[in-house]
C-alpha cells in the first residue's frame, strides 16, 4: 500500500507567540510569558517519531506547494484574504481575537493548505493509494470570513473545493475526529448535499454552543451535517462504538468517492485543552474502521489531514498510530504510556445516548442514486 506523507519543517515557524496557553502574556496581569497551547512541537515530534522508527521509508513523500489566492478564494472571502495579506509582515490575529500569528504565517498557511491539495491529488491521481498530511496551522476552525480557533484558514474545505473543481470528483465525506466540533467544515458546506460533514467531538468544548445534534444543514445540504457531540470522558469504547453505529452508517449510506479525515488527536487521555480518554490504539481502530470503509466504497481513497492535539509527549504516538494503519503496518510500534487500562473506557450509559441520538439521524443520508430529505431551511435547534 503506498501511503503518501506531506511534512516541511516551515509548518515549525508558525509563530504564536508568548502567550500562557491560551492568554496573552502580560506582566500587569501577573500572566508570564510562555508559550501558546498551538505551538510546533507536537507536531514536530510526531514527524521526528515517523523518521526515528523507521516508518518514514514505508511512506511516499509528497512536497507541498503554497495555495494561491484563487484556491483560497474558494472558501474565503476577499476582505479574510485581505486582512491576513494586511499583518503578514507584522504579525496578527486570523479574525476571533484568539488565533495569533507571527510574521510570514500566511505563507505557511499557504503551505500547509497546499500540503493537503498536493495529498488529494495524489489520491485521485492514483499517484499513492492514500495520505497524511501533517500541517501547520490547523483549519477546521476557519468560516469563510475570519480565522478561528488557532485556524488561519480552512485547509481542507479548500482541498475539498480545489478537487471537485480540478479533479471533478463528485461526493466527499469529511469526518472531522478533532475533540472540537469541526465548525468551519460544517458551515462552508451547511447547504451542499455533495459534502458530508461528520463531526465526533466533545460536547461544547469549543466552539461554546456549536456541534449540537440538532445542527443538521439547510436546504439541499439538510441532512449532510451530522454531529455526534460525545460526554467528556468518553474513552476508547465509546468512541469505537459511535464509529460502529453512526459514522460507518453514514458513510456506507452516502457512499463517497473520497473520504477526506479531519486527523485531530486532542481527544487523547493527556490533552491539556479537552477532557477525552482516547489512546494510540483507539486512534489505531478508529483509522482501520475508516480506511476500510474506504476500501469498500470508493477504492480506498482516503487522505488524513493533521488538525489538533496539544500533549507534545503522547500525541506523536497517537498520530504514528493512524499513520501506521494508512501505510499498512502490521506490527505497530509498541505505545510506552499504556493508558488503555484506565478505568471507565468502556461504553458508558451516558454516552450511549448520545450515540443514539445521531444514530437516529443517519437514515436521512441519501446515496448517489436515492432521492433527498425535504429541504430545510431554519436555524440548527438550541441543545
Amino acid at each position: 500500500m503506498a501511503t503518501g506523507y506531506v511534512y516541511h519543517e516551515l509548518y515549525g515557524w508558525h509563530d504564536t507567540g508568548t502567550h500562557a496557553g491560551l492568554v496573552p502574556a502580560d506582566p500587569r496581569r501577573g500572566v508570564q510569558p510562555f508559550r501558546h497551547f498551538e505551538n510546533p512541537e507536537a507536531k514536530r515530534r510526531v514527524h521526528e517519531l515517523v523518521v526515528a522508527t523507521g516508518l518514514l521509508d514505508k511512506l511516499t513523500r509528497l512536497a507541498p506547494r503554497p495555495a494561491t489566492d484563487d484556491e483560497i478564494l474558494l472558501v474565503h472571502t476577499p476582505g479574510h484574504l485581505q486582512r491576513l495579506t494586511d499583518a503578514n509582515d507584522t504579525g496578527g490575529d486570523a479574525g476571533d481575537g484568539g488565533s495569533p500569528f507571527g510574521r510570514g504565517s500566511l505563507d505557511i498557511a499557504r503551505l500547509a493548505i497546499g500540503g493537503v491539495v498536493r495529498s488529494v491529488e495524489a489520491v485521485l491521481d492514483q499517484e499513492v493509494d492514500n495520505a497524511y498530511a501533517l500541517i501547520r496551522p490547523p483549519g477546521h476552525h476557519a468560516v469563510p470570513d475570519s480565522g478561528m480557533g488557532f485556524c488561519m484558514l480552512a485547509n481542507i474545505a479548500i482541498a475539498v473545493q480545489a478537487a471537485r473543481r480540478t479533479r471533478g470528483v463528485g461526493r466527499i465525506a469529511v469526518v472531522d475526529i478533532d475533540v472540537h466540533h469541526g465548525n468551519g467544515t460544517q458551515t462552508v458546506f451547511w447547504e451542499d448535499r455533495d459534502v458530508l460533514a461528520l463531526s465526533l467531538h466533545q460536547d461544547r468544548v469549543f466552539p461554546p454552543n456549536s456541534g449540537f445534534v440538532t445542527e443538521r444543514g439547510a436546504g439541499e445540504g439538510f441532512g449532510y451535517t451530522l454531529n455526534l457531540p460525545l460526554p467528556p470522558g468518553t474513552g476508547t469504547g465509546g468512541y469505537l462504538e459511535a464509529m460502529r453505529r453512526v459514522v460507518l452508517p453514514a458513510l456506507h449510506r452516502y457512499r463517497p468517492d473520497l473520504i477526506m479525515v479531519a486527523a485531530g488527536f486532542d481527544a487523547n487521555a493527556l490533552d491539556p485543552l479537552a477532557r477525552m480518554m482516547l489512546t494510540p490504539r483507539g486512534y489505531r481502530e478508529i483509522a482501520r474502521m475508516l480506511v476500510d470503509a474506504a476500501a469498500e466504497l470508493c477504492d480506498g481513497r482516503i487522505v488524513c489531514a493533521h488538525e489538533g492535539g496539544y500533549d507534545e509527549a503522547y500525541v506523536p504516538f497517537c498520530a504514528h498510530a493512524v499513520i501506521e494503519v494508512l501505510a499498512g503496518v502490521e506490527e505497530p510500534f509498541p505505545d510506552p504510556f499504556r493508558f488503555d487500562n484506565l478505568g471507565q473506557q468502556e461504553l458508558q450509559p451516558h454516552q450511549e445516548a448520545a450515540i443514539e441520538a445521531a444514530e437516529e439521524l443517519v437514515d436521512d443520508i441519501c446515496g448517489p442514486d436515492a432521492g433527498q430529505p425535504a429541504p430545510h431551511d431554519g436555524p440548527p435547534l438550541p441543545g
